[in-house]
């Protein structure tokens, strides 16, 4: 690890919004470093939204560069279709990053807010509300980004503490 620490690339998968961040960890400091939406259309055939969906995060990853990534596991719900369909957008965030030799991590999502808010029950406002106060510069202008960042905090937590365990004792 030089310098800079590693940075993360947090997804939340989706097949309309699929939302990313990136951060820097140096030690147990956070650097945010961006964070958007790639959003696709949903008037277009799924192959061209899932492409759409790949080059856009393959943009991201020649841009920023991370060292790692973390993507959000998929809830099962009621609606198969719709579950099916965010299992496709998911493949292809854990297939990105792992395309380009990057280690991908996943997260459920109660063990990622557990991580950022301290209860793996806490609502989409206050995952958001946290991820600011944690990253003061993010611009979360979806509900989605935020999600992502949190997604690569709860990875920069966990990656912390397994790294810590990993330490021979003095």
């Amino acid at each position: 690890m030089d310098n800079r620490g590693v940075r993360i690339l947090g997804i939340d998968p989706g097949l309309r919004f699929t939302g990313w961040g990136v951060i820097e960890a140096i030690g147990n400091r956070l650097i945010h470093i961006a964070d958007g939406v790639i959003a696709t259309d949903a008037t277009e055939a799924v192959p061209l939204r899932l492409k759409a969906l790949h080059d856009g995060l393959a943009a991201l990853l020649e841009t920023y560069r991370p060292d790692e990534a973390a993507v959000e596991e998929t809830y099962v719900n009621r609606n198969g279709s719709a579950t099916l369909k965010l299992g496709y957008a998911r493949g292809v965030a854990l297939l990105a990053p792992a395309l380009l030799g990057i280690s991908v991590a996943e997260y459920a999502a109660k063990t990622v807010k557990m991580a950022v808010v301290g209860t793996g029950g806490a609502d989409k406002d206050q995952v958001s509300m946290m991820v600011k106060r944690l990253l003061p510069n993010a611009t979360l202008k979806r509900a989605d980004a935020a999600d992502a960042l949190a997604v690569a905090i709860c990875h920069a937590h966990h990656r912390a503490s397994r790294l810590a365990w990993a330490r021979p004792a003095a």
